[in-house]
């Protein structure tokens, strides 16, 4: 359920590459993608983490402490797509530069959309898991979560609200671009 420490790695490049002040992560699972993006962030950014229990985020916090960037996340623990409704309601559309998205595979739909709407024009969302191995491919495979991610990566292909491209990195990452609004 973590990622490896080299979509660790790429996730910190991104955030640099993309000189990230604002991040959005949905599941937080032990907080080492937390981690890894809140080290590269400036001094002054801030990553949001979603978790829908404290159990597994309350490892995470000390090696935050420890690394010295417990005060660059912010988590929240509830239902991630009432959260995510809370931020939308706060006024936090397009004020993400990137989100991140590894949670409950069938949730990740409701989570692209919202991630669309907060993540500003020319940013970007990241989704894990999205070739569970190849079993995307593998039409006997029906499992919810297989078949969720399988839907989801039809719709991302042909959605021109992004540009894409969906990498074989460990169980497959996709990475959607948000594109201007006009």
């Amino acid at each position: 359920m973590q990622i490896t420490p080299e979509q660790g790695h790429l996730l910190a490049l991104l955030v640099r590459l993309m000189t990230a002040r604002r991040t959005l992560e949905i599941g937080t699972f032990t907080g080492y993608s937390a981690l890894a993006v809140a080290l590269a962030l400036p001094a002054d950014g801030r990553l949001v983490t979603l978790d829908i229990d404290d159990a597994w985020p309350s490892i995470g916090h000390e090696y935050w402490q420890r690394a010295g960037v417990a005060g660059k996340i912010e988590v929240k623990i509830a239902s991630a797509v009432e959260t995510l409704r809370q931020l939308e309601n706060d006024g936090a559309a397009a004020s993400f530069d990137l989100a991140f998205i590894d949670a409950d595979k069938p949730g990740y739909d409701d989570y692209y959309e919202s991630a669309l709407r907060l993540v500003r024009p020319g940013g970007l969302i990241v989704l894990d898991n999205m070739l569970r191995r190849g079993r995307v491919a593998d039409p006997t495979v029906t499992d919810d979560d297989t078949v969720a991610l399988r839907k989801l990566n039809k719709k991302i292909a042909a959605d021109e609200r992004v540009d894409r491209i969906l990498l074989p990195i460990a169980t497959g990452m996709t990475f959607a671009r948000r594109r201007s609004l006009n």
